[in-house]
């Protein structure tokens, strides 16, 4: 057993829209990005859709802006930046179906590496990944509620986020043995700042169940991240490889976290490298870091929250504009609100996911100003840079 080691985590990777054929390109990530990945002891990618012959998708409208799935040589590129550890949990896992999640999990297993997550029933979704490192580290996939399609006992999909009983589970049979328990969530609100408040309830959920780390991708943008005593949340880090006309309506899609965590038996610490997509080139450069990604405590937080909640609303308003312009181009405040409070919205699930009855009635409290009293200048602004 290794005493120490390094584990790199990547934002979304989806090889279509504007990306797609850009795997085959050398010169796709800067050196830089490149040298990152190899200094490491493991490499754990979100696949952001199956590798799968059968199905495509192109850039260019709305209603083909959704369905993901990835040439199968994508696995070669995987391979160039030592992917050893596929995330396969996410709400496009499952875009072809059975075959879409069989074929990924072949050519996994072609390329040796391991996968997190997902699988053809829910004790493959829900099995640990387990390293024999720094004293023992433990991996457990989850993912959200209702996109993140659930496994059962002969179903193939995701181990969901909300299976309560089961994580509790599996974190303390992880935790039996291993130092650490790591939770890779695909989870949380597309294109919000900081997390909704049940989100972030989730993930210290999470930590109260016993797990150490709690790591996040799906809003396909940057998050702050917040330490908790010696354990800590990544809210998201946004978009690694990922460019779509979908993505490009809103703020801050190009930018991305390549997170390196440092494990050792006695604690840990992080290094962020910020990346860009350069939508000119379709190429991944490193960047500035943006201001978001920083540390959120829960005093700050509760300052933020309805700012935040502001700028979902927002976000949510432009993607509703660009999901469907007959019914959204020109509406009327009250024409969105009806929207927001349609008990069957479209993805929502009470108290948990895209539940705007919560998160439009708290962001009418950032009328209130309390953001005012943070300390966090940068994260304000970047706020309301996109209201």
């Amino acid at each position: 057993m290794n005493s120490e080691t390094r584990l790199i985590f990547t934002g979304d990777i989806g090889f279509d829209k504007y990306m797609k054929g850009r795997e085959n390109d050398e010169h796709l990530l800067a050196e830089d990005i490149t040298s990152f990945l190899k200094d490491s002891d493991h490499v754990i990618v979100n696949v952001e859709g199956p590798l799968y012959d059968g199905a495509s998708s192109g850039a260019g409208s709305a209603g083909s802006a959704l369905p993901h799935s990835m040439d199968p040589n994508v696995r070669h590129f995987l391979n160039r930046i030592n992917a050893d550890i596929w995330n396969i949990c996410n709400n496009h896992i499952m875009d072809a179906g059975y075959d879409g999640i069989r074929s990924t999990l072949d050519y996994a297993a072609e390329c040796n590496a391991k996968t997190l997550g997902a699988g053809m029933n829910i004790s493959e979704a829900s099995k640990p990944l387990i390293l024999d490192e720094a004293g023992g580290i433990g991996l457990i996939g989850v993912g959200y509620q209702r996109a993140c399609r659930k496994a059962d006992e002969s179903t193939p999909g995701c181990f969901s986020w909300s299976d309560l009983d089961l994580i509790r589970e599996k974190i303390r049979d992880v935790k039996r043995s291993n130092r650490w328990c790591i939770i890779v969530a695909h989870a949380g609100e597309e294109f919000t700042a900081l997390p909704s408040p049940y989100t972030r309830d989730r993930y210290m959920l999470y930590l109260d169940m016993g797990a150490d780390i709690v790591i996040a991708h799906h809003p396909h943008v940057v998050n702050n991240y917040e330490l908790v005593g010696d354990k800590a949340i990544f809210y998201s880090l946004g978009n690694f490889i990922f460019d779509t006309d979908y993505q490009r309506s809103q703020f801050g899609t190009q930018y991305g976290i390549v997170l390196k965590l440092f494990l050792s038996k006695t604690g840990f610490s992080f290094e962020p490298l910020p990346v860009m997509v350069d939508r000119t080139k379709e190429t991944i450069t490193v960047c500035d870091r943006p201001e978001i990604f920083t540390n959120v405590d829960a005093l700050e937080y509760e300052k933020l929250k309805g700012l935040a909640a502001a700028v979902l609303i927002a976000n949510t308003k432009r993607q509703l504009t660009y999901m469907r312009p007959d019914d959204f181009k020109g509406a009327s405040e009250d024409d969105f609100i009806r929207n927001f409070y349609e008990p069957l919205r479209s993805g929502r699930v009470p108290g948990e996911t895209l539940d705007m009855q919560i998160i439009y009635p708290l962001s009418l409290t950032a009328g209130d100003g309390l953001y005012k009293e943070s300390s966090l200048t940068g994260v304000v602004n970047y706020m309301l840079s996109q209201l």
